[in-house]
């Protein structure tokens, strides 16, 4: 009987990260593929997406009130599923600031960060999967080093892409629209890191 439920948490945190990949493949796509006219269908799509990651959570949360016994400490859960939650978040976010600012056209370190962000949620979804087993699983470590490691390319990426749009771009209102859109960018990434740093607090704290 234990083992099906704690089953479950650690299903719903695969679920829930499964949403982050989506959105950002869906965002990468968008961006690499942009169509303006095509921008307010896939917010709603977007929209859709972020709605399922939430009512994981909601899901979740419904459990915990319930339930005397977790496999990890309820904080934690609470924490882990807040962070996934703001994960998709922040990659809806990204979308939102492109139609809000109207731009019309996708700097090429966009490309380079929405293709970061994927490759951040795939190996947030690595951890997820083999978590249940993150007592033994040498997978959760390896991910949540890849993860820092990803986090500090977006770093990089984000101080030189907001560097070469102020050296070369004279435009006020697109410096303005960029300057956003990279910010949320970045973000997208150090939320895969802040759910990183919660699976790791929860292996500390379990081993």
């Amino acid at each position: 009987m234990g083992n099906k439920k704690d089953y479950n948490y650690y299903d719903m945190f695969v679920k829930m990260v499964d949403y982050s990949c989506q959105a950002a493949e869906m965002l990468h796509d968008v961006l690499t593929n942009f169509d303006a006219d095509k921008l307010h269908d896939k917010i709603t799509e977007m929209h859709n997406l972020e709605h399922g990651a939430d009512m994981c959570k909601h899901d979740m949360m419904n459990k915990l009130v319930r339930e005397f016994i977790t496999p990890i400490e309820r904080e934690d859960i609470m924490e882990l599923a807040q962070e996934l939650d703001e994960v998709t978040d922040n990659i809806e976010d990204v979308l939102l600031r492109v139609y809000m600012y109207n731009i019309t056209a996708i700097r090429p370190e966009a490309l380079e960060f929405s293709n970061v962000i994927v490759s951040c949620c795939k190996a947030l979804k690595k951890a997820m999967e083999d978590f249940h087993n993150f007592r033994k699983s040498t997978t959760v470590q390896t991910s949540i080093i890849e993860i820092n490691r990803l986090e500090e390319v977006g770093d990089k990426l984000y101080t030189e892409s907001v560097r070469r749009l102020y050296v070369n771009c004279k435009d006020p209102i697109e410096i303005i629209a960029w300057t956003e859109t990279l910010d949320r960018l970045e973000k997208c990434c150090d939320a895969c890191e802040h759910a990183a740093n919660v699976v790791e607090s929860v292996i500390m704290k379990n081993s």
